[in-house]
């Protein structure tokens, strides 16, 4: 119990540390380009050969660079990059290398560079990280979709600058993330990966994100790379309005506000279009409407794909080229060609210069271009310190969303607790698609030993919280799915990668005993089954017919509803599963998603009622297996579609709102904001964390959303304490987008304060007079609530 205690002060130490202030950022937008970066890129760019050139305009993977030993390789490096290169891609998901060994293949492959290629000009080593350094020891947050459940941007920060310092550590500088793909079907693999489906909550997440990688001086912080822009996860072909105002948002929010200067597009197409090659996406929407004035780089092999064959490898290179694509990740399949391009006419020298001089910007903003610049850290890496773990700890209580309770939560302490079900005791429970122990199994078909990091399940994390008197038997009971229940999207058939991870999920994992799991339930006070997916059945490149519980967990779940014993279903993932048939058998019902190396220790405090749950749903929990886009801000029809709202989960206390005043209520189209205050009150037993949401809704059929998130805020209260809270709406929030501009229209609008986007506690109108407003860009994005 005393080290609970610990992790729980830690908690709002960091929330007093990391205080967000997203309206603010907006103004304080910095340059990609400064005086001191283009002196020195134009005296470097105009010393550098042809060859050096295009080597910056593309990566290679480790794998090309060492011997079977894993060592630096000096033939193949005089081989493959004797002109340098821009960026060595994965080079730590791609090997097994300790923190210390990863560290001095980075400093040994710099040296290398500096000594053997004309201008020596080091590499980016850039990496996978949204649910941290995908590095082998290096700490393992929870997943994305889970981390958006949190609402907590502040803590947000301080699990982006630690992943930053852990790249740092080992001289990685540039993350490809993070991913702020607006996803609306559950049914898309890649959920997991995203924030779920509110361009705002995605968009104020995404700058918390970028926030804490870069921090306030990219020389000394890791360069963000946001995707997959525009439109991978859905919505790609939505009409203008909606692209532009909800698609783009996440993305105009971490340039803007954040200072994101890197984007990477997706493999998907825009009219007909591949992204890689689509100037109307790069140009306008990109760059034109948000004013990037970044990279662009492409996602691995995209450009490639274009056109078949090696003969249309220069046309390739052209078309991505010309759109403004400006860098081809991951080897250089079809950048090299670009001489050809240039001199058969098809690539002028200038894109061609502007391409090479963003490349050799971003070196110069991480600092890697000064005299003796520090790109590394020398000494015994450690990359999972106990400050690491703390917020790892702290993010997956956070992200944790209560779903059903019927009493039965908090666990009593002298229970006789049976926990079964095919996430009870295994690691592959905790991580996502994009974890370092996942990239390994699935790429590298490695079979991790959740040790590097030290991984804990959930039963050792009952083990560890348990009282004395709580008496906890295990029995796994069943698989998690059936054979071929995967398969690989790129090809349509089954991928011995699939089948190859299953296996080694399957020899990993404790053996099956359905009957033994059975009894045990009946011997017991109340059931933990711990079911869901794992990442052999969801990520990228993975695709399951079906979002309802895999295999026969759902048949093995009636069964021990029909013990007649309290359920309570834990559910681990990367996405929301259909449980319609069981839902109403079970006593209680939480999400944990993925929740990282803590997650043990968290799901376990929760149901022991050492942490009162917090989180509140990113997406809305669907009722059915409809691949259709179902968003709380869509049409009403759909919500009989859905189970749980978004923005919905419980608490094991209850909140009263009350007191909503207005300040003025008609203000003019030409002022800034309209402010109103109301009051919280923790009106239970336990101390607990309310997500208080405010949402807004046209009345006068002004070209807006009949419901739209505008503004969220975590309030901690003890027991009888209330909170007045303060807000302050933008009216820049208020504007649609028409005809490449922003407008503000006059009329009367709602202000909904809610404990879910359908739970709206209080409401009341304010109007706006005066003439329409018409802006290119507005100049707020966020609302202030404090």
């Amino acid at each position: 119990m005393k080290k609970k205690k610990q992790l729980l002060v830690a908690g709002i130490a960091l929330s007093v540390l990391f205080s967000t202030n997203l309206q603010a950022q907006t103004v304080n937008y910095t340059p990609f380009e400064t005086k001191e970066s283009q002196k020195i890129v134009n005296e470097l760019y105009n010393r550098m050969t042809l060859e050096e050139k295009v080597a910056q305009l593309h990566g290679i993977v480790p794998g090309s660079l060492v011997d079977k030993n894993g060592k630096l390789s000096d033939e193949k490096c005089r081989k493959n990059i004797p002109n340098g290169i821009g960026h060595v891609c994965q080079f730590a998901c791609a090997q097994e290398l300790d923190p210390d060994k990863l560290r001095d293949f980075v400093a040994d492959l710099q040296e290398w560079l500096r000594k053997n290629t004309p201008s020596g000009i080091p590499a980016i080593c850039h990496e996978e990280a949204i649910s941290g350094f995908a590095a082998k020891g290096a700490t393992v947050y929870p997943q994305q979709l889970g981390l958006a459940c949190t609402w907590n941007p502040d803590l947000m920060i301080e699990k982006s600058r630690q992943t930053a310092e852990a790249m740092r550590k080992v001289g990685s500088t540039m993350a490809l993330s993070p991913m702020v793909d607006v996803v609306r079907t559950s049914t898309f693999n890649r959920i997991e990966e995203s924030y779920g489906e509110d361009s705002y909550l995605s968009g104020a997440m995404g700058v918390a994100f970028v926030q804490g990688l870069q921090g306030n001086d990219l020389a000394k912080g890791v360069a963000a790379c946001s995707k997959h822009f525009l439109g991978y996860g859905g919505g790609s072909e939505s009409p203008e309005k909606e692209l532009t105002e909800e698609i783009l948002f996440p993305h105009e929010a971490i340039i803007r506000c954040a200072g994101s200067k890197c984007t990477m597009t997706g493999y998907h197409s825009y009219k007909g279009k591949l992204v890689v090659a689509s100037a109307p996406l790069i140009q306008d929407y990109l760059r034109g409407r948000t004013g990037f004035d970044g990279i662009v780089v492409s996602d691995y092999g995209a450009i490639g794909r274009l056109y078949k064959g090696d003969d249309m490898l220069a046309k390739c290179a052209a078309e991505a080229m010309n759109a403004g694509n400006d860098l081809e990740f991951s080897n250089g399949k079809c950048y090299p060609h670009l001489p050809e391009a240039m001199a058969s006419g098809i690539v002028s020298e200038a894109r061609f210069e502007e391409a090479v001089k963003r490349a050799l910007t971003l070196k110069v903003r991480l600092g890697m271009l000064t005299p003796n610049a520090k790109l590394f850290e020398k000494g015994h890496l450690n990359l999972d310190t106990p400050d690491y773990r703390q917020t790892a700890y702290e993010l997956a209580c956070q992200s944790v969303v209560l779903l059903k309770n019927n009493g039965v939560l908090p666990l009593k302490p002298t229970a006789k607790i049976a926990l079964v079900g095919p996430n009870a005791n295994s690691f592959w429970s905790l991580i996502g698609d994009y974890a370092y122990p996942s990239m390994l199994a699935f790429w590298r078909r490695k079979k991790p030993d959740g040790q590097n990091p030290y991984l804990i399940p959930l039963y050792d994390g009952l083990k560890n919280r348990k009282p004395g008197s709580m008496i906890v038997g295990y029995e796994r009971g069943c698989e998690w799915s059936l054979p071929g229940e995967a398969t690989i999207k790129s090809s349509g058939d089954v991928d011995p990668r699939t089948s190859q991870l299953t296996a080694m999920m399957v020899e990993s994992a404790d053996h099956t005993d359905w009957n033994a799991a059975i009894k045990l339930a009946k011997e017991s006070d109340i059931i933990v089954a711990a079911v869901g997916e794992n990442p052999a059945l969801c990520g990228e490149a993975r695709v399951r017919k079906g979002i309802d519980l895999p295999g026969d967990q759902e048949k093995f779940v009636k069964e021990l509803i029909a013990t007649g014993k309290p359920v309570v279903l834990v559910i681990m993932g990367g996405r929301p599963q259909v449980i319609d048939e069981i839902e109403k058998g079970c006593a209680a019902i939480m999400h944990a998603w993925y929740p990282g190396e803590e997650g043990g220790n968290a799901v376990a405090d929760i149901l022991l009622g050492n942490v009162n749950p917090s989180g509140k749903l990113c997406v809305s929990y669907p009722k059915t297996e409809s691949e259709e886009n179902i968003c709380y801000n869509n049409q009403p029809e759909l919500l009989s579609k859905v189970a749980y709202p978004f923005g919905y989960g419980l608490s094991y206390t209850t909140y009263t709102y009350s007191n909503l005043k207005i300040q003025k209520s008609t203000v003019c189209t030409t002022d800034k904001s309209i402010k109103f205050s109301f009051d919280i009150t923790n009106s239970g037993k336990m101390e607990g964390t309310e997500i208080i949401q405010l949402y807004l809704s046209p009345v006068d059929g002004q070209p807006l959303k009949p419901v739209q998130l505008k503004g969220f805020k975590r309030i901690s209260l003890k027991p009888g304490e209330t909170q007045k809270v303060k807000a302050e709406l933008m009216l820049d929030q208020l504007a649609y987008y028409f005809e490449k501009q922003w407008h503000i229209m006059p009329g009367k609008y709602e202000i909904k304060i809610g404990a879910s986007s359908i739970d709206i506690r209080l409401n009341s109108f304010f109007s706006v007079t005066g003439n329409a407003k018409s802006m290119k860009q507005r100049e707020f994005l966020f609302s202030e609530i404090h």
